[in-house]
């Protein structure tokens, strides 16, 4: 599995081709088609929301979205954003939040770099860290890490992988990955399960697009912490006072197999946004039908 064309066509066939490694798809939707998340919020009492495709492109926010937030919050609707991305300490997440006119607390953000460090609570041997050393070990939780770079030795000195973020990722780190793997098969956990994100200049490849790689050469089978798979969507309902009814929560995507996919195991309502993200300019119905995932909705906007 290898994404060599960074748009939305080519990474749809890149998730299909994992589908194995993601979970059964629930119940199909009924795919009703709405203008924007305004026209179907009404019956829902949490709403959980992607971050990269419904809320911001990128460092650019979508058009609209930091007012339809306030709008759902002026109806009394609880909001929870529930993000893949890994690569940033929460602090800078909150921040970038921030600069693009969402006023979200930290305990209505929910990232798969939460779930990772959630797993690992006490954990004492030393992993390898695909992550860019800029911020350090910021909010890593006293975890010994060896930032992987172009040096073997880091690669063999390890009891472990973690693959958090892609920035300064290429190539050589990835082979330098897959063949100290092949020698010496060792955990890899995955931190963010996506393949790609949008961007302002098109799809960005994402650790997940990686670990599926490797999984395909080296046989060692990652596990994965984030959309589509559940421990995500476990902190965003630990912080609530009471679990709510799944009939009553709606999660808003941009992707059929991470987004669409990991609410609906879960009982969840969704809603699929096409007009921001991975799936912008494709045809939903035929996406639907080729992956078998039906979201209750189908938006052109947040």
């Amino acid at each position: 599995m290898l994404i060599t064309s960074h748009d939305g066509p080519s990474a749809f066939a890149a998730y299909q081709e994992i589908r194995a490694r993601l979970p059964k798809p629930g119940p199909p939707g009924a795919a009703i088609r709405a203008p924007d998340l305004g026209a179907v919020a009404e019956p829902f009492d949490l709403i959980l929301l992607d971050a990269y495709g419904v809320l911001n492109v990128g460092e650019r926010p979508v058009r609209g979205a930091v007012a339809r937030m306030a709008a759902l919050r002026a109806a009394g609707k609880r909001l929870c954003v529930i993000t893949n991305s890994a690569g940033y300490p929460k602090r800078l997440m909150m921040e970038r939040h921030a600069r693009l006119g969402f006023d979200f607390a930290p305990d209505e953000v929910a990232s798969s770099r939460e779930a990772l460090l959630a797993h690992l609570s006490g954990d004492t041997r030393q992993w390898g860290a695909m992550l860019s050393p800029e911020h350090g070990v910021e909010d890593i939780g006293g975890l010994s890490l060896r930032f992987l770079g172009d040096d073997p030795a880091d690669y063999a000195a390890v009891d472990g992988f973690l693959m958090i973020g892609s920035a300064g990722w290429n190539a050589r780190r990835q082979a330098l990955l897959e063949a100290a793997l092949l020698q010496d098969p060792r955990p890899v956990l995955v931190g963010n399960p996506d393949l790609v994100a949008p961007r302002e200049d098109g799809l960005s490849l994402e650790p997940g697009h990686y670990a599926h790689h490797l999984a395909d050469s080296t046989g060692c089978v990652p596990r994965f912490f984030g959309k589509p798979f559940p421990e995500i969507f476990d902190i965003a309902l630990s912080r609530l006072a009471s679990r709510p009814d799944p009939a009553r929560v709606l999660m808003v995507g941009d992707t059929l197999q991470t987004d669409v996919l990991g609410a609906q195991a879960l009982g969840f309502k969704t809603a699929l946004v096409m007009g921001h993200g991975m799936l912008k300019g494709m045809d939903c119905a035929n996406a639907c039908a080729v992956s078998g995932i039906y979201p209750d909705f189908i938006l052109e906007h947040t």
